[in-house]
């Protein structure tokens, strides 16, 4: 009695899995949440339900429910793979800002990949075991570079990148739905928009704005992404790097 109590209140990381009947199409987690990628993949988050995964299974909704207690288990196991595609099973990265730089790229990568991402970062850390390998990697990229022997100074350089990557890849997930939406991608918005912009330049009221229409190299977001992301290590390393 006791180990069954201990079961139902254990995390989704610990919990076992039910044991599968031969009878019936095979079932894992892992099988329930690479189909419930694919589906978030191709229709977006709101599409996936159980209903939906365990069709795609060939299986029976209430059969899922063994495996998972919840959608937000679901969500935390699909980030949690997800999270394993960014941390590198082996890097030759030197450096701290290099290290940092290359989970923030991969990172950058896999939410283009699986623009669901967005929307289930932030908040609480994802404690799965790929969520755990994630920022640890973040913070030993800094444990032995000097400045950051404090603890407290490490999570505050980890923060300020993570905090800028979750924004960037938020705001270039934003403008590909928006595109997808509308079928009108930047270039088509900014002429549908330019009149209306011209005029209200014209009033002298936003002249700084008028500088950035008219003088700002307005790079694609790759590139954007590298520049910005450089700007925040430049910083990092400023205020908290002893010599």
């Amino acid at each position: 009695m006791a180990r069954k109590q201990a079961e139902e209140h254990a995390t989704v990381w610990e919990r076992p899995e039910p044991a599968e009947r031969p009878a019936l199409s095979a079932l894992s987690r892992d099988r329930i949440v690479r189909a419930a990628i694919e589906l978030a993949d191709a229709e977006g988050l709101g599409a996936v339900s159980f209903r939906r995964i365990a069709a795609a299974l060939d299986a029976g909704p209430m059969r899922l429910y063994g495996y998972l207690s919840t959608k937000e288990e679901l969500f935390d196991l699909m980030v949690d793979a997800v999270y394993a595609e960014i941390v590198p099973a082996h890097t030759v990265t030197s450096g701290w800002r290099e290290r940092l730089s290359e989970i923030a790229h991969r990172t950058r990568e896999a939410a283009l990949r699986h623009d669901w991402l967005v929307d289930l970062l932030g908040g609480r850390p994802n404690i799965g075991p790929n969520g755990l390998a994630f920022h640890e990697a973040s913070l030993a990229a800094l444990e032995e570079a000097p400045g950051f022997e404090h603890v407290d100074t490490m999570m505050d350089a980890v923060g300020a990148v993570h905090g800028y990557v979750l924004g960037a890849v938020r705001a270039e997930v934003t403008e590909r739905r928006a595109e997808r939406a509308t079928g009108m991608d930047e270039q088509h918005w900014q002429q549908a928009n330019g009149a209306y912009m011209t005029r209200m330049l014209a009033t002298g009221a936003y002249p700084i704005l008028a500088r950035v229409v008219e003088d700002a190299s307005h790079p694609d977001p790759g590139t954007a992404f590298t520049t910005r992301l450089e700007a925040v290590l430049d910083g990092i390393e400023a205020r908290f790097r002893t010599a």
